[in-house]
């Protein structure tokens, strides 16, 4: 019988499609070597065009989820995602900060169609509850606005946005700059320690689950032991690769290829 592998638990939507949400999470997890558990904070009709609908889970039935998890099989790390309300922003806040394992927050709020995927109102619970205890928090340029105000143009101002996202209290501030021209810049930061990240940028619009599958993929370095810029450089580069692979599906945007590292044709 082989030893368990190192345990990683997301605590997002579901994407009926495939490509973003607990299904890429899951994915990312096993492509990376970890046991990849899940707690389900919402249901989305969604396909490669867009969302649909969506219908959020109690807070008891995502309460009874996570107990469920961590009280049996414990967790090396955790990820969560799309949390939709303030009240699921709360009860998942409190359940983290009671549970001894690095947290990766990637602050959703808008999917890749542009569809809300966080109401107004629960914005001040993940300022003020969510990003406190987060090792590393995630977000995307369009988050950080939504999140501090602050409109990132250049690289000065991924250092201001880094800078408010860290003065709510996550340990590191990873600010995503893939919107901008040329080279995928990425800003990795914990206040004193800079890392500039820059993979090629890869002329490919398949791209559905790309924020999802890189805070999946650095939970799973950290769930093996990696440290914090170590498990952030390994999941660039993972996610960089499964950009480039990304593939059509449907008449939308296609996923990212969770897969790409042992695909064989």
């Amino acid at each position: 019988m082989s030893a368990a592998p190192p345990r990683v638990l997301t605590v997002a939507g579901s994407d009926s499609g495939g490509g973003a949400g607990i299904q890429a999470d899951l994915k990312t997890m096993l492509a990376l070597g970890v046991h990849g558990m899940s707690v389900i904070t919402a249901v989305t009709a969604q396909n490669s065009l867009g969302v649909q609908g969506a219908w959020e889970l109690p807070a008891e039935a995502v309460r009874a989820q996570y107990r469920s998890v961590v009280d049996d099989i414990g967790v090396q790390a955790i990820k969560t995602g799309m949390l939709s309300s303030a009240a699921l922003v709360e009860t998942v806040a409190e359940l983290l900060s009671g549970t001894d394992a690095p947290v990766v927050v990637d602050p959703v709020g808008v999917s890749k169609h542009g569809d809300a995927l966080l109401a107004a109102e629960a914005l001040e619970s993940v300022r003020t509850r969510l990003l406190p205890v987060a090792t590393v928090a995630t977000p995307n340029l369009d988050e950080v606005a939504q999140l501090t105000g602050v409109r990132v143009e250049d690289e000065d101002g991924m250092r201001r946005a880094a800078e408010a996202i860290l003065a709510f209290g996550p340990r590191w501030a990873l600010i995503k700059g893939g919107h901008f021209p040329g080279d995928a810049l990425d800003l990795l930061t914990d206040g004193k320690e800079d890392h500039w990240l820059r993979a090629p940028r890869h002329d490919n619009t398949h791209t559905h689950g790309t924020g999802c599958t890189l805070a999946s993929a650095v939970a799973s370095g950290l769930a093996k032991g990696l440290t914090v810029p170590e498990a952030v450089s390994q999941a660039k580069e993972y996610v960089t690769g499964a950009i480039e692979a990304g593939f059509a599906l449907g008449a939308g945007i296609g996923p990212v290829d969770h897969f790409w590292r042992h695909r064989t044709s």
